[in-house]
């Protein structure tokens, strides 16, 4: 029997093995030689004071790192100031049964998937510091209090440092009691990022940073044609250059240039000949795509997200329907940091196995390791991903790890020296995961009174799980597809009461491979959906926050964030001197577990020119750990999604991506950004995410606002191919 793990395979192991978090909490003795002993997989204190604290989930800029750390720290009751953070590698995970649980990051889901057992792991670290001070003192434990890294009992005191070594050595309590959150010291507080000094000074190593004695550098080329494969190179021609090593073949589609530097391995390998097998898309166009899509919208056969009432009788006897189709494009994830790994294949040596380790900025460490081993042909434990910071990863580096397992490939053609892979910019947008490609067809029936009755929302279009584990694809479904538009639940729920409503899928594939695109189908959603009820009030002749609150009247959580944005952005009130010319749109929607709301003001110009002002945006996300970060995810989204609402759109000639790099993908500037006023409202009882739901609202509530000031509609993207007068 093989030895060997696909990655689905780890995948499907580790997963299962999710449900024993709290196993590998307390491992005593675990360090060896002089290393401080941890009191558990996620508290470590060193004789200095200072207190080590283990992260899981990656951080990308999304602030998860401190807001985790916050959360450890504030049941730990330690000293903040002498907090530091280090990753746990996915190959620890695997050989402590994932004691630290998922490393997955991603759909907003670092702080609001892991708060519980991340927080029993500072608790039961405090309960071990007391008990061994009690020791010493031979007192009762529940005499003892602790602060700010010290243990105080009636006037006499012992650090966390002097305790640590003793407090290794004890059991961790079978059971332990969290802080109400209505006690938090710490947590819930605006708090600085613990990875703000190292970027600003320079000292934080990304992965296109890495150096390691004796690197090799390698460049890359893939197929341009999606489906295509390498027909033949001439390696000859280029093997003379100065400082090229070596020319990989890479799978089936791929060629490689290995040489001492990124640039000498890059320009060898644009001078490398080259002859591409294109294959079966080599004629594919966005045309073609959009048509395929345009078919889905009419097709008898869909798959259904949700559903109630009877749809069909209900328009056919509506007093007036209201129709349109809207569309969103492919869009790149464009991140700074290019895809890259450094990779080092050590050959076996008596006593001792091969090994394959890997430095790469990943989202999920699981499945880079997982990656790692299917490529290497080496079982996980002999494979290790040293996790590094992202420069950037929006879905991108989640769950396809694509040039991690090319890295790998390249590597074993040149044992025992570690080689670094990095993408051109050219070769990242061309070769991405991308925003799925979809239309939508909204038909609406009111009554005589112009109350809405009727809803049918037809998406067509592409479906990520299709493209990434159409394992999990049930009965022709994505559930996915439906995000923000389910009946009901904690992820994503429809506000809106509607008596007749149907909301369902044509599935259409293109050869254009999809991924998780930061804030995935909620953001598209929202569009259709919000952009559609401003429709339906003005063709109601209704005023668009009446009809909403009229519709949510059911949902308090959705109509608090909407009434909190409307008050702050004075809808309804005359506009300020000066500010005559300025519009507003609104848009809301729930996903990712919060309540998000979005009032811009915007102007356009005689010629056209359009001018965002100003956003406010308004989240609940139940409970608030650093309001601080949160107002900086919220103003971060918004920047990532205006970007893909102006500019955003991957197209597609003969089978390739036509964008190549910034220049004709462009992405914001500063003189496109809008002042952004953050309301932040945690009305408790639950934990939502907020690195993605205020994306989805960022589109829908300029587009409004460009039709209150215009009058007319926008319902394909990017607006940069539009005229706005």
């Amino acid at each position: 029997m093989s030895t060997v793990l696909s990655r689905r395979a780890f995948l499907h192991t580790t997963s299962a093995a999710a449900g024993g978090l709290m196993v590998g909490f307390h491992v005593p003795a675990l360090a060896e030689g002089d290393a401080p002993p941890e009191l558990n997989a996620w508290v470590q204190v060193l004789p200095d004071e200072t207190t080590v604290i283990r992260i899981a989930r990656s951080e990308m800029g999304q602030g998860t790192l401190t807001g985790l750390a916050q959360l450890v720290a504030e049941e730990l009751e330690c000293d903040w100031s002498k907090v530091k953070t280090e990753y746990p590698t996915p190959g620890q995970n695997l050989a402590r049964n994932r004691a630290w649980g998922s490393m997955s990051t991603g759909g907003s889901r670092g702080v609001r998937e892991s708060h519980e057992y991340v927080r029993k792991g500072g608790a039961l670290a405090r309960a071990m510091l007391i008990q061994a001070a009690a020791n010493q003192w031979n007192v009762s434990v529940v005499e003892c209090s602790t602060a700010s890294g010290w243990v105080v009992h009636a006037g006499k005191r012992l650090s966390y440092g002097q305790l640590a070594a003793e407090a290794a050595k004890l059991a961790a309590p079978a059971d332990i009691q969290l802080k109400p959150v209505k006690d938090w010291k710490l947590a819930g507080r605006p708090m600085k990022r613990l990875d703000t000094r190292a970027k600003l000074d320079g000292s934080l190593v990304y992965g296109m940073d890495l150096q390691l004695p004796g690197m090799l550098n390698a460049a890359i080329k893939d197929c341009p044609v999606f489906g295509g494969r390498l027909k033949s190179f001439d390696a000859a021609a280029i093997e003379g250059r100065p400082g090229v090593k070596k020319v990989v073949k890479v799978g089936d589609t791929a060629v490689a240039v290995v040489a001492d530097t990124w640039w000498r391995a890059k320009t060898a390998l644009e001078a490398l000949p080259i002859v591409w097998e294109e294959g079966p898309n080599a004629k594919l166009s966005s045309a073609d795509v959009a048509a395929t899509l345009k078919a889905g919208l009419d097709a008898p056969e869909a798959a259904v997200g949700s559903a109630q009432g009877d749809v069909a009788a209900a328009l056919a006897g509506a007093a007036r329907k209201v129709e349109a189709v809207y569309s969103v494009p492919h869009q790149n994830h464009a991140t700074m940091e290019v895809m890259n790994a450094t990779v080092l294949i050590t050959p076996a040596k008596p006593g001792t196995p091969d090994r394959c380790e890997v430095w790469t900025p990943t989202q999920n460490g699981e499945a880079a390791l997982a990656a790692a081993a299917e490529a290497s042909g080496l079982p996980p434990s002999q494979c290790e991903v040293y996790k590094l910071h992202l420069g950037g990863g929006f879905g991108r580096r989640g769950a396809v790890h694509d040039w991690v397992r090319q890295a790998v490939a390249i590597a074993k053609e040149l044992p025992g020296t570690p080689v670094k892979l990095i993408w051109s910019r050219e070769e990242d947008m061309t070769h991405g995961r991308y925003h799925p490609v979809t239309q939508c067809k909204l038909t609406a029936g009111l009554d005589a009174a112009g109350k809405l009755t009727a809803l049918h929302m037809r998406i067509s279009g592409q479906s990520i799980i299709a493209g990434l584990f159409p394992q999990n694809i049930r009965d022709g479904k994505d559930p996915v597809v439906f995000q923000g538009l389910s009946a009901g639940g904690a992820e994503g729920a429809l506000g809106y009461a509607v008596p007749h409503l149907l909301i369902d899928h044509a599935m259409r594939n293109p050869p254009v491979p999809p991924g998780f695109w930061r804030g995935v189908n909620l953001n598209q959603n929202a569009i259709y959906l919000e952009c559609f009820i401003d429709e339906v009030a003005h063709a109601a002749k209704r005023d668009p926050l009446e009809l909403r609150r009229e519709l949510l009247a059911s949902s308090p959580r959705h109509l608090a964030v909407l009434n909190a944005v409307a008050a702050k952005a004075g809808w309804g009130k005359p506009r300020a001197k000066g500010k005559e010319g300025r519009y507003l749109g609104l848009a809301q929607i729930m996903g990712f577990g919060s309540y998000v709301a979005a009032c811009a003001e915007v102007s356009v110009s005689k010629q056209g020119d359009l001018k965002i002002h100003r956003i406010v945006a308004a989240t609940d996300p139940g409970h608030a750990v650093n309001p601080q970060q949160i107002a900086a995810q919220v103003e971060g989204s918004f920047v990532y999604g205006l970007s893909a609402a102006l500019f955003g759109e991957i197209t597609i000639k003969d089978g390739r991506v036509e964008q190549q790099n910034f220049d004709s993908y462009p992405v914001m500037k500063m003189e496109h950004m809008p002042a952004v006023e953050t309301i932040c409202m945690p009305s408790g009882g639950f934990w939502g995410g907020v690195g993605e739901p205020t994306i989805a609202v960022a589109a829908p509530a300029v587009l409004n606002a460009i039709f209150a000031a215009t009058g007319k509609r926008i319902r394909d993207l990017p607006l940069a191919k539009h005229k706005l007068v």
